[in-house]
């Protein structure tokens, strides 16, 4: 089982927005030296709305690559269409990926029992270990905790990472399925929690910029230690909420760029980080000595 802090890696890129491969193997490393348990190449925060189907295979195989077996590597392979994600799925177990992130499929906002064949299907044509990802912040579709114990069962089910923040949720699915899947936080703000509910790990945006306090925060609430988790959560909240200052991952790129670990590009229709919001972002990094 994949646990602790889990970074949901940016994909580095030029000015002009192609892919900056060599800024991608120096991040890969950075997490490596930091302490990030696993990363996760191509969701969300990796721009998968944007990236070719051929950049996002290229990416998930060139971390797989550089971490060459010292951390698992998650490859985002969700999508709308229920085939193009059993493609995905087939290309990341190709490549070496050790698990895959299916969103929930959005934008065409399928019911519950289309969920439940969609997952379905994608686990019985890839033996891979998949983990649910519900955030209908995003997608419009939201996975209910009835369904998600629906797939429990599924032996590629592994996980589901929840990103809605709400802890009653939280709860109501460690009861569900605690014993049948890892539950995972995407939410930074209250990961910790979810862990002292006996959660998994966090799946992190956070985790770009502040590897080795995130790694710490999550070994501290898997731990069962919750003073401590909540007194450092306290600490990073700063950071955590500038990070979703602007539409993800505006902001947490232009950190990286602020700390001199890539360059500044992004890919429309996302753009770079509004003025207004740089003295946010640099006085959160600041107060944690990441700059």
């Amino acid at each position: 089982m994949i646990t602790g802090s889990i970074v949901a890696l940016v994909t580095p890129m030029h000015a002009d927005g192609q892919v900056d491969w060599d800024g991608l193997d120096r991040l890969v490393e950075f997490h490596i030296k930091q302490g990030t348990d696993s990363i996760v190449a191509v969701g969300t925060t990796g721009e998968s709305a944007t990236l070719s189907t051929e950049e996002h295979c290229d990416v998930i195989g060139r971390v797989v690559k550089v971490a060459a077996g010292r951390r698992p590597i998650i490859a985002g392979t969700g999508a709308n269409s229920t085939s193009e994600a059993i493609e995905l799925t087939q290309e990341a177990k190709k490549l070496g990926a050790d698990a895959c992130l299916l969103v929930t499929p959005y934008y065409n906002k399928p019911p519950q029992r289309g969920l439940i064949k969609h997952h379905e299907a994608i686990a019985a044509s890839v033996d891979i270990p998949q983990i649910l990802y519900n955030v209908p912040g995003r997608t419009a579709c939201d996975m209910l905790p009835e369904t998600v114990a629906a797939l429990a069962d599924i032996e590629q089910i592994v996980g589901i990472k929840e990103a809605t923040g709400d802890m009653d949720r939280a709860r109501q699915l460690i009861d569900l399925v605690g014993d049948r899947m890892a539950v995972y936080s995407g939410d930074d703000e209250t990961a910790y929690q979810l862990m002292l509910m006996g959660g998994k790990g966090n799946i992190s945006v956070t985790a770009n910029v502040a590897p080795a306090l995130m790694h710490q925060l999550c070994m501290l609430a898997l731990d069962g230690q919750a003073d401590e988790a909540k007194a450092l959560n306290e600490r990073l909240m700063q950071l955590h909420k500038s990070m979703f200052c602007e539409a993800n991952p505006i902001p947490v790129k232009w950190a990286l760029k602020r700390m001199g670990l890539m360059d500044r590009g992004i890919r429309l229709p996302l753009v770079e980080l509004d003025e207004r919001f740089y003295p946010k972002v640099e006085l959160a990094l600041a107060n944690l000595e990441l700059i």
